[in-house]
């Protein structure tokens, strides 16, 4: 895939016609990571990117939690979120929240954040990386990436992965079987999401990515029977004509020659009916 492109048409139809640095970062992180995971479907790829740009409100790099997307500072100190917190919590705006997780540090950090130590040691412990002694290693771009990507491909936010839905279909679903319950609870953001996803995909194809991604997993059966049954149907008929020369021509063998090439190509290369070049 064409990356440049790729950002140009997010740039136009994702960030209102302006990338910064650290949101190309955040996306190339995020590509790289799905290339090491073994993502390629290009909607669980799409589904990822149009998560992390909610999640961290269009930065695309990890953040702290309580960072919103008018802070200037995506990195506050440690102090600085848990204050916050604890500002919320005496105001009664955490929800459903019944214990202060974050006052001993085990608040969110990344592009999809992991809270709680539990978490932050199941993700360390998959990635092969110390989450749970040095936790801003979530913000660390291919860290967070590798996050996002394997926590959403195996379902180690919430039970639920990138598999069990059907693409681009489950996009409409209502909320209890919403794509989005990989990630979050019932937030109100599924149509904000959808919509992102399918831009994702726009901009994925427009790079080439389809392409790519054809050329990696080979024909399918069908393919490969309509390719058989159009050379057999070619076999099958006479060889064309070659023009009767005088014996005496000197030109007679290049005659022949050439009346076998023209056969030879009017059978289709296997590779020229799939990928459309020879």
């Amino acid at each position: 895939m064409n990356r440049k492109a790729f950002f140009d048409l997010a740039k136009a139809s994702l960030f209102g016609g302006r990338l910064t640095v650290q949101q190309v970062d955040g996306m190339d992180a995020i590509l790289d990571a799905c290339e090491r995971h073994g993502v390629t479907d290009i909607d669980h790829v799409a589904h990822v990117l149009a998560h992390v740009r909610r999640e961290t409100g269009g930065y695309m790099l990890g953040i702290k939690e309580t960072v919103m997307p008018h802070h200037a500072d995506k990195n506050p100190s440690d102090a600085t979120v848990i204050a916050r917190l604890d500002n919320a919590w005496a105001k009664g705006a955490l929800g459903k929240v019944s214990r202060p997780y974050w006052r001993d540090g085990a608040f969110g950090r990344g592009p999809i954040q992991i809270t709680h130590w539990g978490n932050y040691e199941k993700f360390g412990k998959r990635l092969g990386v110390p989450l749970r002694t040095n936790p801003s290693l979530a913000l660390d771009p291919k860290i967070g990436a590798d996050i996002a990507v394997v926590g959403m491909k195996e379902g180690l936010f919430r039970k639920v992965k990138l598999s069990d839905f059907k693409f681009p279909e489950a996009l409409r679903a209502p909320p209890d079987k919403n794509p989005r319950r990989i990630v979050n609870g019932k937030d109100g953001s599924d149509q904000e999401v959808a919509a992102s996803h399918r831009l994702f995909v726009s901009a994925l194809r427009g790079a080439g990515y389809g392409e790519i991604a054809a050329a990696a997993r080979g024909p399918t059966v069908a393919e490969a029977k309509a390719y058989h049954a159009e050379v057999e149907a070619i076999a099958s008929k006479p060889p064309p004509p070659v023009t009767r020369i005088p014996q005496d021509a000197p030109t007679i063998q290049a005659a022949v020659d050439k009346a076998h090439a023209d056969q030879a190509l009017a059978k289709p290369s296997w590779w020229s009916r799939f990928w459309g070049r020879a």
